[in-house]
């Protein structure tokens, strides 16, 4: 318990708009997130899909579908030997993408939280397509 006698509270500091923005149009997932970091980490280096499935903990069919996915949308690019590279296809993206960057090493749950409300919200309205009603009985 603090000094003051207060119960202690963590508040939630706010995601920037911007980043906001970013997240809600361009990072469909968690592992999304967690690839595209990785390969920013050290722009010079390679990484081939297993690497990244190692680091990442997951398969590497998986890892393969995340870094295509990063290439179609011109955050990486592709190395001459196949392995996948930190690439951002402008300026303003790689700003975008430093930015999120910043937040998620000072507001990792603010991140995940935001893109966990997205996939809840794609679900819900997946659901909700099957939800039955009384007129459709």
């Amino acid at each position: 318990m603090p000094v003051s006698g207060a119960p202690f509270r963590m508040t939630k500091t706010p995601v920037p708009d911007e980043v906001r923005r970013f997240i809600l149009t361009s990072i469909p997932s968690v592992p999304h997130l967690e690839a595209l970091l990785l390969l920013r980490a050290d722009g010079t280096r390679s990484w081939d899909a297993g690497e990244v499935a190692r680091r990442l903990y997951i398969n590497g069919s998986q890892a393969t579908g995340l870094l295509d996915a990063l290439v179609e949308a011109g955050m990486a690019g592709r190395a001459g030997d196949g392995a996948y590279v930190y690439a951002p296809s402008s300026d303003e993206l790689r700003t975008a993408i430093d930015a999120l960057a910043v937040t998620y090493a000072t507001n990792l749950v603010g991140v995940t939280d935001l893109i966990h409300s997205r996939t809840v919200k794609s679900a819900l309205k997946f659901a909700d397509a099957f939800r039955w009603t009384k007129e459709g009985k």
